[in-house]
């Protein structure tokens, strides 16, 4: 077996043939038993503090969708330590579930990330629209300038009996 193969084992990721080869080397071997001990801790205490909580509400949907029955709490005293190995799935089994949530929500850290960005844009949309009209303006500016006739000014010259 290769290197990572408990871990596997313990997220259910081996095939049957390989649980049951698991199996055979944890009841044999004390020290591996130990160390699947160990990194099921390792791995339930790594996922308990990096754990998301779920939507509120996500309860009363979950047992609406499985018709009502009430979900049991798992104790280890009153579980086997390993359960029997389960069938491979054969298709993709869903519980649909409806949020009723109307926001996004995003990690604190990106919230300044995204204001930056839209007051940004704002900025950025009205410097474009003023160099675009002032542009304009000196376009229409200049087209006047070239259709106007050009005036040629002779020397003043001073009025007869003067």
């Amino acid at each position: 077996m290769t290197e990572g193969f408990l871990e596997a084992y313990l997220m259910g990721l081996t095939t049957q043939q390989e649980r049951a080869e698991v199996e055979q080397l944890l009841g044999q071997d004390t020290e591996l038993q130990q160390q699947l001990e160990e990194l099921e801790t390792d791995m339930e205490q790594f996922f308990m503090r990096h754990a998301v909580p779920p939507p509120p509400g996500l309860k009363n949907a979950v047992l609406h969708q499985l018709g009502g029955s009430e979900i049991q709490p798992w104790a280890p005293e009153t579980q086997e330590r390993r359960r029997p190995p389960e069938p491979e799935p054969t298709g993709p089994h869903y519980v649909h579930v409806d949020v009723d949530e109307t926001h996004i929500r995003v990690h604190k850290y990106w919230r300044p990330a995204f204001i930056a960005v839209f007051v940004l844009s704002k900025i950025f949309l009205i410097l474009g629209l003023y160099y675009y009209f002032k542009a304009s303006s000196l376009e229409k500016e200049m087209l006047r300038m070239q259709a106007a006739p050009v005036q040629q000014m002779a020397p003043a010259q001073p009025a007869p009996g003067q």
